[in-house]
């Protein structure tokens, strides 16, 4: 039989003899131009229409209360089915350990006079960073969580079962899903669904499942079974290098998933004409880590002789950055501090009772890889951040030791690989931050002015057109906490902890000019208004940052507008969130935009160390887009970027989610929050937040009927009396998003308009 049959004669060939008699609910299910469902003899079969006018089939059934993909096929126009796959059985597995709190967390608590009694603890621990369920025993006073050590029968592994009698058909805008009940994995139970979108070649397959064992953190690996060797020859992916690669399953029988470090986090399954491609979800399947490392999210697995595996997977372990150095002291300084990544790796918050979705796509496909690949890599603007008229993206918080490498080298004319990886993400404004742990940051002025020399002259030489880098600082001094600070050029300061008696706060060196000696936080302040620099607080309510800016919100130097705001991180993940850091970021900047006279605002920041051409940066980066015509040059300086800052006239975004322009118009009962919005993958909904400056309140705006890579201009009309601030966000289905800083919303005519 040819493979490229009818799609209906295969259902009645082939299909009906598997299937058992089940009940498919189908109330839920409305008929649509583009996207049908229908039943014949015990297959539901999912019809819609693809990209560029193709179309997508896919079949399921139930054999033994185990869901199947009876077949999935596509199509070119009115051209002959080609068949993709067949009999195919999802698999899940999941490993879990026990949620920590972070020690760093403890003892910022404890300065702060808060004492962690076992309910602060049970709060806490979900905002952790340096936890490692997974390493057992655990190694005390390398950054862990606490209490050490673990036991071994804290890690659990369990495959996913299925017990499914039936199914149940929806209909949600754009979209159509069936959804299995009965799957057991271990300490988690749920169901089983499949997502297809009109307009998307997308099929996305998902465990929707819950455990009720307490303070639980997880991985996941999800992907599909049963794949004909004799009809899907091979597997290709693109290497960390680009090069393509492939596997045509000559090796042996695989006991385990092959984990790929595939580019792109992608692997495509050749199917004759066509071809089926296997990756997770762009940005919300990765848990924040302190380097990018590639450490290989997709799978194939060679289950015998005729028949094979893929998917995507989060593996068990993490790993260091490429260490660096000339001097062995260096190299060996390096090599510690990739060392001690390996531990940190957090893995997803399970709270119990909550609905966990562990998903991965399949891009269905009538072309051959290549066309595949360029297909599903535009969901993502080919891992760039893609330019948008008016705009320029920065990207922020990179302890890169910049001015330690080139002092290790004895050279400033040195070009890092770093900056290709930013050039190549399409970012053009690089906020770094040394002086964290490399150089001599407390030191009162001899060493550091001298380090200082270094980092201003290394990050001019590898500025560039339309590519600035800032040399900034997370200071951590004397505020409380972790937090970061900005001037419009270099300014040379020290910030001992305890500033030397015969120094003064200014003074004029015969060497470094003007230079800055602080010691408390009015000089900060006092620093700050006369250079025009700005700070914010950095990765809040976590890390070293645990219990503010809550412990200084009622603080001058909190209230003023020197003071921007904080930084927005994806930490941690909680996959029943409908947002990326839905809880601490947002509720930071919903509580300090009500404490301080002013909204304060959300930076995109990154907080990763050194970073190489083969790391696989984008999914774990945030950005910003700020409103500027053009990106300075170095010697101009960065003032223009600041006072964008400052002025809240940025936005922040994942990538796939992007803003033309946005603001506030009319007045009083009567305001507009308009937005003009593009997208790849399908929308889920848009929100307009505001309050009153005590209680935040909210707008959900369905967007599942809006089909991909669209664009739209949203207009939502709002009663603006008694509002403090509004801002506005938009989230896909794949947990993507973008943000608008808090529009203050006092006064009554036009506010930040087009910003």
């Amino acid at each position: 039989m040819s493979r490229a049959i009818g799609f209906s004669a295969c259902l009645v060939l082939a299909c009906s003899a598997a299937a058992q008699t089940i009940n498919c609910d189908m109330q839920g299910y409305k008929a649509a131009e583009g996207l049908t469902a229908s039943m014949r003899a015990g297959v539901l079969t999912f019809a819609w229409r693809g990209e560029r006018n193709e179309e997508l089939r896919t079949a399921f059934t139930i054999k033994d209360g185990q869901p199947l993909i009876q077949e999935m096929a596509a199509r070119k126009g009115a051209g002959p089915w080609i068949v993709l796959g067949a009999n195919l059985e999802p698999e899940f597995h999941v490993t879990s350990g026990k949620r920590r709190m972070a020690i760093a967390m403890q003892k910022q608590f404890e300065l702060l006079g808060i004492k962690v009694t076992p309910e602060v603890y049970d709060k806490e621990k979900w905002m952790t960073f340096w936890d490692a369920p997974l390493v057992v025993p655990g190694v005390p006073g390398k950054g862990d969580s606490y209490p050490l050590p673990r036991d071994p029968s804290e890690i659990r592994r369990a495959d996913a079962t299925f017990h499914s009698d039936g199914c149940k058909v929806n209909t949600e805008g754009a979209r159509m899903s069936v959804s299995f009940t009965g799957l057991e994995m271990g300490i988690f139970t749920g169901g089983l669904q499949y997502t297809v979108y009109r307009g998307s070649n997308l099929l996305r397959q998902e465990a929707i499942a819950k455990t009720e064992q307490p303070g639980i953190a997880y991985i996941y690996r999800a992907g599909l079974k049963g794949f004909d060797i004799a009809k899907h020859p091979a597997v290709t992916w693109r290497d960390t290098a680009r090069a393509w690669q492939k596997y045509e399953f000559g090796g042996a029988v695989n006991q385990e998933p092959m984990d790929l470090r595939a580019r792109n986090r992608l692997e495509i399954v050749n199917a004759g004409a066509g071809s089926v491609a296997a990756f997770p979800p762009p940005h919300k399947f990765f848990f924040a880590r302190e380097d990018e490392v590639n450490i290989g999210y997709v799978y194939y697995r060679k289950d015998g002789d005729t028949t094979f595996a893929v998917g995507a997977m989060m593996p068990e372990r993490g790993e260091g950055y490429h260490p660096w150095g000339v001097t062995d002291a260096e190299w060996k300084r390096r090599s510690g501090t990739s060392e001690g990544h390996w531990d940190n790796y957090a893995l997803y918050n399970g709270p119990a009772g909550t609905m966990q979705r562990m998903a991965t796509y399949f891009y269905l496909s009538p072309e051959g890889d290549r066309a595949t690949q360029q297909a599903v890599m535009a969901y993502t603007h080919d891992d760039t951040f893609k330019p948008i008229p008016g705009y320029k993206v920065m990207a922020s918080h990179f302890h890169l030791d910049f001015n330690e490498l080139l002092r290790d080298r004895k050279t400033i004319d040195y070009r890092p690989p770093w900056v290709d990886v930013f050039r190549g993400l399409g970012i053009n404004i690089v906020n770094l931050g040394d002086f964290h742990d490399d150089s001599d940051p407390t030191d009162p002025g001899p060493k550091r002015f001298a380090e200082q020399k270094v980092y201003f002259e290394g990050t001019a030489r590898i500025s560039d057109k339309d590519l600035l880098f800032i040399p900034g600082e997370e200071p951590n001094a004397f505020f409380g906490g972790h937090w970061w600070l900005l001037t419009p050029k270099p300014v040379y300061y020290s910030h001992a902890p305890k500033r030397p008696a015969n120094q003064q706060f200014e003074e004029n060196d015969p060497t470094y000019g003007k230079v800055y000696h602080l010691g408390s936080k009015e000089d900060i302040m006092r620093m700050l208004e006369q250079e025009n620099g700005i700070w914010y607080t950095t990765h809040p309510r976590t890390k070293n940052s645990a219990g503010f800016p809550d412990a200084y919100r009622n603080q001058d130097f909190f209230l003023s507008d020197r003071d921007i705001g904080a930084s927005w991180e994806s930490l941690p993940v909680d996959l029943s969130e409908k947002r990326l850091c839905e809880v601490r970021c947002f509720g930071v900047m919903d509580d300090s935009s009500n404490w301080a006279p002013k909204p304060k605002y959300m930076l995109a920041e990154g907080d990763t160390y050194t970073k190489w051409p083969d790391d696989e940066t984008y999914p774990l980066l945030s950005v910003n887009y700020i409103k500027l015509d053009h990106v300075p040059s170095y010697n101009e300086g960065w003032g223009t970027i600041l006072a964008a800052m400052r002025a809240g006239n940025f936005y922040g975004t994942t990538g796939e989610v992007l803003f033309h322009s946005y603001g506030v118009s009319g007045s009083g009962a009567k305001r507009v929050y308009s937005a003009n919005v593009e997208w790849t993958y399908p929308l889920e909904f848009a929100e307009l937040v505001w309050s009153d400056g005590k209680t935040v309140d909210r707008k959900i705006i369905p967007a599942t009927d809006l089909a991909p890579f669209g664009t739209h201009e949203f207009r939502i009309p709002f009663d603006g009396n008694g509002k403090k601030w509004v801002r506005f966000a938009v989230w896909d289905s794949a947990g993507d998003g973008a943000y608008t800083q808090p529009v203050a919303l006092s006064s009554p005519s036009l506010t930040a308009a087009n910003r």
